[in-house]
Protein backbone atom coordinates (compact mmCIF):
# COMPACT_ATOMS: atom_id res chain seq x y z
CA UNK A 1 0.00 0.00 0.00
CA UNK A 2 0.75 3.26 -1.04
CA UNK A 3 1.59 5.46 1.78
CA UNK A 4 1.37 9.70 2.85
CA UNK A 5 4.13 11.04 0.78
CA UNK A 6 3.38 14.74 2.59
CA UNK A 7 3.89 14.84 6.68
CA UNK A 8 3.89 18.07 7.48
CA UNK A 9 0.37 18.76 5.58
CA UNK A 10 -1.17 15.61 7.02
CA UNK A 11 -0.59 16.25 10.69
CA UNK A 12 1.41 13.20 11.37
CA UNK A 13 4.06 14.31 13.43
CA UNK A 14 4.11 14.19 17.29
CA UNK A 15 4.30 17.71 18.03
CA UNK A 16 1.69 18.57 15.58
CA UNK A 17 -1.31 18.47 18.03
CA UNK A 18 0.28 17.48 21.17
CA UNK A 19 1.70 14.35 22.91
CA UNK A 20 -0.38 13.12 25.38
CA UNK A 21 1.21 11.19 28.72
CA UNK A 22 1.30 7.46 28.04
CA UNK A 23 1.31 5.60 30.80
CA UNK A 24 4.37 4.67 32.71
CA UNK A 25 5.82 1.19 33.46
CA UNK A 26 4.60 1.72 36.81
CA UNK A 27 1.05 2.47 36.25
CA UNK A 28 0.79 -0.07 33.45
CA UNK A 29 2.09 -2.64 35.75
CA UNK A 30 -0.83 -1.83 37.96
CA UNK A 31 -3.56 -3.07 35.43
CA UNK A 32 -1.46 -4.83 33.01
CA UNK A 33 0.82 -7.90 33.51
CA UNK A 34 4.17 -7.84 31.67
CA UNK A 35 5.44 -11.08 30.95
CA UNK A 36 8.00 -12.38 32.18
CA UNK A 37 8.76 -15.77 30.79
CA UNK A 38 9.18 -16.18 27.24
CA UNK A 39 6.84 -17.82 25.29
CA UNK A 40 4.09 -15.29 26.59
CA UNK A 41 1.50 -18.07 28.09
CA UNK A 42 -1.16 -15.82 26.47
CA UNK A 43 -0.62 -16.45 22.93
CA UNK A 44 -2.12 -19.54 22.31
CA UNK A 45 -1.39 -22.52 20.25
CA UNK A 46 -4.83 -24.32 19.40
CA UNK A 47 -3.32 -25.94 16.32
CA UNK A 48 0.37 -27.19 15.37
CA UNK A 49 0.03 -25.32 12.43
CA UNK A 50 -0.23 -21.81 14.26
CA UNK A 51 3.30 -22.59 16.01
CA UNK A 52 5.26 -21.19 12.81
CA UNK A 53 3.02 -18.08 13.37
CA UNK A 54 4.21 -17.43 16.93
CA UNK A 55 7.66 -15.39 17.75
CA UNK A 56 8.36 -17.30 20.94
CA UNK A 57 10.92 -14.92 21.54
CA UNK A 58 8.21 -11.52 22.28
CA UNK A 59 5.45 -10.88 24.68
CA UNK A 60 2.06 -8.78 24.21
CA UNK A 61 2.90 -4.92 25.17
CA UNK A 62 0.46 -2.51 25.93
CA UNK A 63 1.67 0.68 24.15
CA UNK A 64 -1.39 3.17 24.94
CA UNK A 65 -4.08 3.50 27.24
CA UNK A 66 -6.47 6.15 28.60
CA UNK A 67 -9.24 5.46 25.49
CA UNK A 68 -12.86 5.07 25.71
CA UNK A 69 -12.97 2.55 22.90
CA UNK A 70 -10.32 2.10 20.73
CA UNK A 71 -11.56 1.22 16.85
CA UNK A 72 -10.38 1.25 13.14
CA UNK A 73 -7.01 1.20 13.24
CA UNK A 74 -4.45 1.97 10.30
CA UNK A 75 -0.75 2.02 9.76
CA UNK A 76 1.03 4.52 7.70
CA UNK A 77 4.35 3.21 6.90
CA UNK A 78 6.34 5.69 5.99
CA UNK A 79 6.09 7.61 9.39
CA UNK A 80 5.31 4.43 11.23
CA UNK A 81 2.44 6.04 12.57
CA UNK A 82 -1.25 3.98 13.72
CA UNK A 83 -3.80 6.58 12.97
CA UNK A 84 -6.97 5.09 14.93
CA UNK A 85 -10.05 5.78 16.17
CA UNK A 86 -11.34 7.12 20.30
CA UNK A 87 -15.12 5.90 18.86
CA UNK A 88 -16.63 7.08 22.47
CA UNK A 89 -14.50 9.84 22.95
CA UNK A 90 -15.45 11.13 19.59
CA UNK A 91 -11.77 12.07 18.26
CA UNK A 92 -8.99 10.35 16.26
CA UNK A 93 -5.97 9.19 17.82
CA UNK A 94 -2.13 8.57 16.35
CA UNK A 95 0.48 6.42 17.86
CA UNK A 96 3.96 7.22 16.99
CA UNK A 97 5.63 3.46 17.07
CA UNK A 98 9.55 5.30 17.14
CA UNK A 99 9.09 7.18 20.21
CA UNK A 100 5.69 5.18 21.71
CA UNK A 101 3.89 8.72 22.01
CA UNK A 102 0.22 8.92 21.63
CA UNK A 103 -1.28 12.15 20.12
CA UNK A 104 -4.51 13.63 19.07
CA UNK A 105 -4.42 13.45 15.37
CA UNK A 106 -8.41 15.24 14.92
CA UNK A 107 -11.04 16.35 17.21
CA UNK A 108 -13.95 16.69 17.18
CA UNK A 109 -13.95 13.57 14.62
CA UNK A 110 -17.45 13.17 14.22
CA UNK A 111 -17.51 10.04 16.11
CA UNK A 112 -15.29 8.11 13.80
CA UNK A 113 -15.43 4.25 13.67
CA UNK A 114 -13.56 2.15 10.91
CA UNK A 115 -10.66 3.82 9.01
CA UNK A 116 -8.64 2.38 5.76
CA UNK A 117 -6.23 4.11 3.54
CA UNK A 118 -6.53 4.41 -0.12
CA UNK A 119 -3.83 3.95 -2.86
CA UNK A 120 -3.03 7.39 -2.50
CA UNK A 121 -1.89 6.99 1.20
CA UNK A 122 -4.95 8.94 2.20
CA UNK A 123 -6.76 8.07 5.37
CA UNK A 124 -10.59 6.88 4.63
CA UNK A 125 -13.23 7.55 7.51
CA UNK A 126 -16.64 6.09 8.76
CA UNK A 127 -17.98 8.80 10.77
CA UNK A 128 -21.53 7.77 12.53
CA UNK A 129 -22.11 11.14 13.69
CA UNK A 130 -22.59 12.78 9.90
CA UNK A 131 -23.40 9.27 8.25
CA UNK A 132 -21.09 9.54 5.65
CA UNK A 133 -17.30 8.19 4.19
CA UNK A 134 -14.54 11.01 3.85
CA UNK A 135 -11.28 11.16 2.94
CA UNK A 136 -8.80 13.39 4.39
CA UNK A 137 -6.61 14.91 1.41
CA UNK A 138 -2.79 15.11 1.85
CA UNK A 139 -3.43 19.00 2.76
CA UNK A 140 -5.78 17.97 5.39
CA UNK A 141 -8.80 19.13 3.92
CA UNK A 142 -11.74 16.92 4.13
CA UNK A 143 -13.87 15.47 0.69
CA UNK A 144 -17.37 13.66 1.74
CA UNK A 145 -16.97 10.47 -0.81
CA UNK A 146 -20.83 8.90 0.37
CA UNK A 147 -23.12 10.41 2.83
CA UNK A 148 -26.30 9.07 1.00
CA UNK A 149 -28.21 6.15 -1.46
CA UNK A 150 -30.98 6.80 -3.38
CA UNK A 151 -31.90 9.57 -1.63
CA UNK A 152 -31.54 8.53 2.21
CA UNK A 153 -29.00 9.37 4.42
CA UNK A 154 -26.30 6.16 5.58
CA UNK A 155 -26.84 4.90 8.83
CA UNK A 156 -23.44 4.60 10.72
CA UNK A 157 -20.99 3.53 8.73
CA UNK A 158 -19.05 1.10 10.60
CA UNK A 159 -15.85 -0.79 8.73
CA UNK A 160 -14.29 -0.12 5.49
CA UNK A 161 -11.40 -1.53 3.08
CA UNK A 162 -10.11 0.20 -0.19
CA UNK A 163 -9.21 -2.35 -3.12
CA UNK A 164 -6.14 -2.70 -4.93
CA UNK A 165 -8.38 -1.12 -8.35
CA UNK A 166 -9.24 1.76 -6.06
CA UNK A 167 -12.42 1.27 -4.97
CA UNK A 168 -14.39 1.28 -1.60
CA UNK A 169 -16.05 -1.77 0.32
CA UNK A 170 -17.40 -0.63 3.63
CA UNK A 171 -20.37 -1.75 6.14
CA UNK A 172 -23.51 0.34 6.79
CA UNK A 173 -25.16 -1.56 9.43
CA UNK A 174 -28.72 0.17 10.80
CA UNK A 175 -27.33 -0.44 14.80
CA UNK A 176 -28.20 2.89 15.96
CA UNK A 177 -30.55 4.92 17.25
CA UNK A 178 -27.77 5.10 20.01
CA UNK A 179 -26.30 8.25 21.97
CA UNK A 180 -23.37 6.79 22.88
CA UNK A 181 -21.57 6.74 19.74
CA UNK A 182 -24.14 9.28 17.53
CA UNK A 183 -25.53 6.57 15.98
CA UNK A 184 -29.39 8.27 14.53
CA UNK A 185 -32.57 6.18 14.02
CA UNK A 186 -31.45 3.96 10.47
CA UNK A 187 -33.35 5.23 7.14
CA UNK A 188 -31.71 2.19 4.72
CA UNK A 189 -31.52 -1.56 5.49
CA UNK A 190 -28.16 -2.91 6.61
CA UNK A 191 -25.95 -2.84 3.81
CA UNK A 192 -22.51 -2.88 2.22
CA UNK A 193 -21.47 -1.16 -0.53
CA UNK A 194 -18.95 -0.86 -2.99
CA UNK A 195 -17.91 2.95 -4.09
CA UNK A 196 -15.89 4.02 -6.91
CA UNK A 197 -14.25 7.35 -5.75
CA UNK A 198 -13.61 8.33 -9.40
CA UNK A 199 -17.12 7.96 -10.95
CA UNK A 200 -19.13 8.96 -7.49
CA UNK A 201 -21.12 5.27 -8.70
CA UNK A 202 -22.48 3.38 -5.51
CA UNK A 203 -23.36 0.23 -5.11
CA UNK A 204 -24.97 -2.31 -2.55
CA UNK A 205 -22.78 -6.08 -2.93
CA UNK A 206 -23.95 -7.72 -0.03
CA UNK A 207 -28.09 -6.83 1.76
CA UNK A 208 -28.58 -9.97 3.52
CA UNK A 209 -26.39 -10.06 6.09
CA UNK A 210 -27.70 -9.05 9.92
CA UNK A 211 -26.10 -6.49 11.11
CA UNK A 212 -22.41 -6.14 8.34
CA UNK A 213 -19.65 -5.35 10.54
CA UNK A 214 -16.04 -5.68 10.01
CA UNK A 215 -14.73 -6.80 6.37
CA UNK A 216 -11.36 -8.15 5.00
CA UNK A 217 -10.43 -9.05 1.41
CA UNK A 218 -8.44 -12.56 1.33
CA UNK A 219 -4.45 -11.59 -0.11
CA UNK A 220 -5.55 -11.87 -3.86
CA UNK A 221 -9.21 -10.64 -3.39
CA UNK A 222 -10.97 -13.36 -4.80
CA UNK A 223 -12.58 -13.26 -1.55
CA UNK A 224 -14.41 -10.89 0.80
CA UNK A 225 -15.00 -11.98 4.15
CA UNK A 226 -18.08 -10.11 6.59
CA UNK A 227 -18.76 -10.29 9.68
CA UNK A 228 -22.65 -10.80 10.42
CA UNK A 229 -22.75 -9.47 13.96
CA UNK A 230 -26.68 -9.86 14.56
CA UNK A 231 -26.50 -13.63 13.18
CA UNK A 232 -28.58 -15.80 15.49
CA UNK A 233 -27.86 -17.80 18.37
CA UNK A 234 -24.17 -16.83 17.16
CA UNK A 235 -22.14 -14.09 15.22
CA UNK A 236 -20.88 -15.63 12.30
CA UNK A 237 -17.63 -14.68 9.32
CA UNK A 238 -19.70 -15.09 5.94
CA UNK A 239 -17.66 -15.39 2.66
CA UNK A 240 -18.08 -14.33 -0.84
CA UNK A 241 -16.68 -14.78 -3.91
CA UNK A 242 -15.63 -11.64 -5.77
CA UNK A 243 -16.58 -11.40 -9.42
CA UNK A 244 -17.82 -9.67 -12.07
CA UNK A 245 -14.36 -7.88 -12.32
CA UNK A 246 -14.30 -6.92 -9.22
CA UNK A 247 -17.66 -5.19 -9.25
CA UNK A 248 -20.32 -7.70 -6.85
CA UNK A 249 -20.63 -10.59 -4.89
CA UNK A 250 -21.61 -14.09 -5.38
CA UNK A 251 -21.68 -17.80 -3.40
CA UNK A 252 -22.59 -16.46 -0.16
CA UNK A 253 -21.63 -18.91 2.60
CA UNK A 254 -20.90 -19.33 6.31
CA UNK A 255 -17.37 -19.38 7.23
CA UNK A 256 -17.08 -19.75 10.62
CA UNK A 257 -19.38 -19.97 13.48
CA UNK A 258 -17.89 -17.30 16.20
CA UNK A 259 -20.47 -19.57 18.89
CA UNK A 260 -19.92 -17.65 22.17
CA UNK A 261 -17.37 -15.56 21.21
CA UNK A 262 -17.94 -12.21 19.21
CA UNK A 263 -15.85 -11.30 16.01
CA UNK A 264 -15.45 -7.70 15.41
CA UNK A 265 -12.97 -5.97 13.49
CA UNK A 266 -10.39 -8.55 11.62
CA UNK A 267 -7.35 -8.40 8.67
CA UNK A 268 -6.06 -10.41 6.31
CA UNK A 269 -2.20 -12.25 6.89
CA UNK A 270 0.07 -13.11 4.05
CA UNK A 271 -1.26 -16.43 4.17
CA UNK A 272 -5.06 -16.29 3.72
CA UNK A 273 -5.39 -16.00 7.94
CA UNK A 274 -8.01 -14.02 9.75
CA UNK A 275 -6.75 -12.31 12.75
CA UNK A 276 -10.10 -11.21 14.26
CA UNK A 277 -10.76 -8.65 17.35
CA UNK A 278 -12.35 -10.95 19.98
CA UNK A 279 -14.24 -10.97 22.96
CA UNK A 280 -17.32 -10.45 25.02
CA UNK A 281 -15.74 -11.95 28.94
CA UNK A 282 -12.84 -12.82 30.64
CA UNK A 283 -12.55 -16.45 28.86
CA UNK A 284 -12.89 -15.27 25.42
CA UNK A 285 -11.62 -11.37 25.50
CA UNK A 286 -8.46 -11.03 22.50
CA UNK A 287 -7.50 -11.87 19.34
CA UNK A 288 -8.12 -15.18 17.61
CA UNK A 289 -6.50 -16.83 14.44
CA UNK A 290 -8.55 -18.47 11.72
CA UNK A 291 -6.84 -20.07 8.84
CA UNK A 292 -8.04 -19.83 4.71
CA UNK A 293 -10.57 -23.30 5.99
CA UNK A 294 -12.36 -21.92 8.68
CA UNK A 295 -9.94 -23.51 11.59
CA UNK A 296 -9.17 -21.70 14.81
CA UNK A 297 -5.49 -22.68 14.82
CA UNK A 298 -4.38 -19.53 17.78
CA UNK A 299 -5.38 -16.90 20.26
CA UNK A 300 -3.97 -14.12 21.78
CA UNK A 301 -5.51 -13.50 25.12
CA UNK A 302 -6.15 -9.98 26.34
CA UNK A 303 -7.11 -8.20 29.54
CA UNK A 304 -10.16 -6.41 27.81
CA UNK A 305 -12.16 -7.18 24.14
CA UNK A 306 -10.54 -6.20 21.06
CA UNK A 307 -12.25 -4.26 18.57
CA UNK A 308 -10.54 -4.18 15.98
CA UNK A 309 -6.89 -4.63 14.53
CA UNK A 310 -3.74 -3.64 11.63
CA UNK A 311 -0.76 -4.92 11.26
CA UNK A 312 1.71 -2.48 11.58
CA UNK A 313 5.81 -1.94 12.05
CA UNK A 314 9.13 -1.96 9.45
CA UNK A 315 7.66 -5.42 8.22
CA UNK A 316 4.24 -5.30 8.74
CA UNK A 317 4.96 -7.68 11.54
CA UNK A 318 4.06 -6.11 14.46
CA UNK A 319 0.00 -6.71 15.32
CA UNK A 320 -1.67 -3.64 16.56
CA UNK A 321 -4.81 -4.52 18.63
CA UNK A 322 -7.11 -1.74 19.77
CA UNK A 323 -8.88 -2.59 22.95
CA UNK A 324 -12.00 -0.15 24.20
CA UNK A 325 -9.36 1.62 26.93
CA UNK A 326 -5.73 0.04 25.32
CA UNK A 327 -3.87 -0.30 22.61
CA UNK A 328 -2.07 -3.59 22.64
CA UNK A 329 0.98 -4.85 20.31
CA UNK A 330 2.56 -7.80 19.39
CA UNK A 331 5.22 -9.08 17.21
CA UNK A 332 4.34 -12.49 15.12
CA UNK A 333 5.98 -14.32 12.34
CA UNK A 334 3.91 -13.14 9.44
CA UNK A 335 2.88 -10.01 7.52
CA UNK A 336 -0.30 -8.29 6.63
CA UNK A 337 -1.58 -8.57 3.22
CA UNK A 338 -1.29 -5.81 1.21
CA UNK A 339 -3.54 -3.18 1.78
CA UNK A 340 -4.35 -4.26 5.11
Amino acid sequence: MVDISRRDAFGLTAAATGVLALSTAAAEAAEFEVAMRYPDKRVEVLDPSFEKYRNGLVAVERVATGLRWGEGPVWFGSFRTMVFSDLSANRLMKWDEESNELGVFRRPSNYANGNCQDRQGRLITCEHLTRRVTRTEHDGSITVLMDNFDGKKLNSPNDIVCKSDGTIWFTDPAFGPNQMDAMAAPELPGNVYRLDPVTKQATVVASAVRGPNGLCFSPDESKLYIIEARATPNRLIRVYDVVDGGKSLSNDRVFFDCGKGTADGFRADVDGNLWCGWGMGEDEDGVIIVNPVGKMIGRIRLPERCANLCFGGINRNRLLMASPKSIYALYVNTRGADGV
